[in-house]
Formats: structure tokens, C-alpha cells, sequence
């Protein structure tokens, strides 16, 4: 479905709203947030902390036991949520949450999963599982939430999540490293056509996290591969959720009002691509 034909695109940028200083920047009081992926993991520490700024908060998932997790934890904190159970590939499925909740100001497309195969032994049916959840459902929201914005003539943010497995190459990740690099051309490509709206696009690329996807190993293989990431790192740590959920924040914030189409990397300093 193309962009809404009844209301053309500017000429011009909207003219740039003043940025408040110091922290007020990061204050998203009387905004809304659609974060998917948000029953665990980078999601759902993503829908705290922009709860905790203030938006009130969408939270979308497969998992509705995460889901009401979720939403009570931001309740507890005296923040504002409701949950939406739905799979980030049924397109309906999203459309119908921003048509009865309204356009979303910001949105977090995290929803994700993790394959590993080699080239190989790759079968269609794995590469299309992981495309269709880790490109298309990030497309497919990022669709509906710009849609609805253009149509109600509001601008907003929209963060997709990328990751740092597009800057090397990873044996076993072909399937989840070419989904992600594909995301990474949707936020740049989408970024020149929504602009024009005050519409802004920009990816988070994590490095390795510490999130119940990552940790689907044994005790013993799990505790290996962190060190290996601890050592590869030049803050010798790994990452948590919650250092994605800060880079989420900035680009929801009006302290990112003059980025768009870009990538940010919180990886520890395992890559420092150009």
C-alpha cells in the first residue's frame, strides 16, 4: 500500500521545533510509544525507560504473559501502558492497534528471532521464518505507524533495530545477518521519503546483549561465548538491555531532532565501522 495519495508531500521540511536543553530534551510527557517486541529482552527495557520518560506506552508481543510482565512493571514504576498480543507478520494485526490507539509519536520495531545455519544447510523456510519476522515485520510497522502519521499530519520517530552482525561476517548467521542489513536499507531508504513530513528514521545496531535470545545456550557454552565477547571488547564487558533501551531513548527524544537515516551502534567497541 503506497503512502496516503490524499496529502502530498511538502516542499519543505516543517521548520525545526527548538531543542529544550539539558534533560528536558529527553522528556516525553503527554507522547505515545509502540514498541514491539516488548515481552522481554531489549523490548521490553525499551518500553520501560520510555515510559519512565513520560510516553505512554504500547506494548505489542507474541508473548502475553511478557506482555502483562511488562505492562505491570511499568504500572509499578507509575507509568501509563497497554498490552496488544499479535505477531509482528500479521500486518492486520498491527494496523488495527495504531488505527484504534492512534498514530504512535514514537515507534520501536524490536521484535526479533535468532536462527543459525550454515549457507549450506540454509532452507528456504529458515531464511524466509527470519525475514519475515526480523525485515518484514519491522516494515510492516514502521509502515502502518508512518502511514497514520502522514495522514493525521503529525511527525514522529520511528526506530528500527538493526544489529552489529551486519559488520562482519559471522558463520551460522547468514539468515539473521542479511535480515538486519536489510533493515538497515528500509531506515535509510524510508528516512528520504518520510522526511519531508517531519517524519524521522534511524536504526539501533546493538552488539551483543544480554537478552533471553542471546542466552539460549547451556550454562557452560553460554558463560564461553560471553567471555569471548568481554574479550573482544575494549570496555571488557557485554551489554545489557538497557544500554540499547538508552540509544532508543535518545532517538524517540528531541535531543536526536536533527538526525535521521542514520545508525547507532552501542556495542562496546567491537566494531568501529566507518
Amino acid at each position: 500500500m503506497p503512502l496516503p495519495s490524499a496529502t502530498p508531500a511538502p516542499t519543505a521540511s516543517p521548520a525545526p521545533v527548538p531543542t529544550p536543553a539539558t534533560l528536558a530534551a529527553y522528556d516525553l510527557t503527554g507522547r505515545t510509544a509502540l514498541v514491539t517486541g516488548a515481552a522481554s529482552g531489549i523490548g521490553r527495557a525499551s518500553a520501560l525507560l520510555l515510559a519512565e520518560a513520560g510516553a505512554a506506552v504500547r506494548c505489542a508481543d507474541r508473548d502475553e504473559r511478557g506482555l502483562a510482565e511488562t505492562a505491570a512493571l511499568i504500572a509499578k514504576a507509575g507509568g501509563a501502558a497497554t498490552v496488544h498480543p499479535l505477531d509482528v507478520t500479521d500486518r492486520a494485526a498491527l494496523r488495527a492497534v495504531v488505527e484504534a490507539s492512534g498514530p504512535p509519536d514514537i515507534t520501536a520495531a524490536v521484535a526479533g528471532i535468532m536462527h543459525t545455519s550454515s549457507v549450506l544447510e540454509t532452507l528456504d523456510e529458515d531464511l524466509d521464518r527470519v525475514m519475515n519476522v526480523n525485515f518484514k515485520g519491522i516494515l510492516y510497522t514502521c509502515q502502518e505507524a508512518a502511514r497514520a502519521l502522514i495522514a493525521s499530519g503529525r511527525p514522529g520517530s520511528l526506530i528500527t533495530m538493526a544489529s552489529g552482525a551486519m559488520d562482519a561476517a559471522q558463520p551460522g548467521l547468514l539468515c539473521y545477518s542479511a535480515a538486519k542489513a536489510a533493515v538497515v536499507q528500509l531506515t535509510k531508504t524510508l528516512a528520504t521519503e518520510v522526511g519531508p513530513y517531519g517524519i524521522r528514521v534511524n536504526a539501533v545496531a546493538p552488539g551483543w546483549i544480554r537478552t533471553p535470545m542471546t542466552g539460549r545456550h547451556s550454562p557452560e557454552a553460554q558463560e564461553q561465548t560471553e567471555a569471548a565477547m568481554v574479550r573482544m571488547s575494549p570496555l571488557r564487558r557485554v551489554g545489557e538491555p538497557e544500554d540499547i533501551a538508552q540509544a532508543v531513548l535518545f532517538l524517540a527524544s528531541a535531543a536526536s531532532s536533527f538526525m535521521t537515516g542514520q545508525i547507532l551502534r552501542p556495542n562496546g567497541g567491537v566494531a568501529m565501522p566507518w
